[in-house]
């Protein structure tokens, strides 16, 4: 129970190191694709609440509580649940989120916002994309040959894989909670039954 309270401060820090990167920040600033940062707010939230419940669930073990051990794995369950939905959406919705950021870029380069277009090219090391006129890498005292858009779907890509990973993990651990919490509510009823 105290290692669901750990995993739900490394969801919380992950969510938190998703939302405050600077390299993501700079990408994604003001005027950008909301639905990234959504699915952060989602796992920051998650992340608070599986540490809030790991606290109720390590009480309800020292106390030796039934009602506190089967809200335990009620909670757990739920959350389960949401992190399973959340998930799929998440990976159903990758491309259109990688779409999104790629149509920013686009937006802003048509639209020259220098400051968006350098913090990608210093970022990403990027200049250009397939439907953005290269003139825009004329300002640029640069060497790079890939194509932002490309490099958008890179570092998309690698941001999203460290994230199914952590939930993987999370999952993993809430179940084995939820093994535990049914275990020990087991327990301790058939020890007051004896008595």
């Amino acid at each position: 129970m105290l290692g669901l309270g750990l995993m739900g401060s490394l969801v919380l820090a992950v969510g938190l190191w998703l939302r405050l990167d600077p390299n993501t920040v700079s990408l994604l600033g003001e005027g950008g694709p909301e639905t990234f940062f959504i699915g952060v707010y989602i796992l920051i939230a998650a992340g608070g609440l599986v540490m809030l419940v790991g606290f109720f669930g390590c009480c309800g073990a020292v106390k030796e509580s039934q009602c506190l051990l089967g809200l335990f794995f009620a909670c757990l369950l739920t959350i389960f649940g949401a992190e399973v939905a959340a998930g799929v959406f998440g990976f159903l919705n990758k491309d259109e989120i990688i779409e999104e950021v790629k149509t920013y870029y686009d937006n802003s380069a048509k639209h020259y916002n220098n400051i968006t277009i350098q913090s990608y090219y210093r970022t990403l090391n990027c200049c250009g994309s397939t439907s953005v006129s290269p003139s825009l890498c004329q300002d640029i005292a640069s060497n790079q040959t890939v194509k932002c858009d490309v490099a958008i779907e890179e570092f998309f890509n690698s941001k999203l894989f460290i994230v199914g990973y952590v939930g993987i993990g999370i999952a993993g651990v809430m179940i084995i909670g939820m093994i535990f919490s049914m275990v020990l509510c087991c327990a301790i009823r058939n020890s007051r039954e004896v008595i």
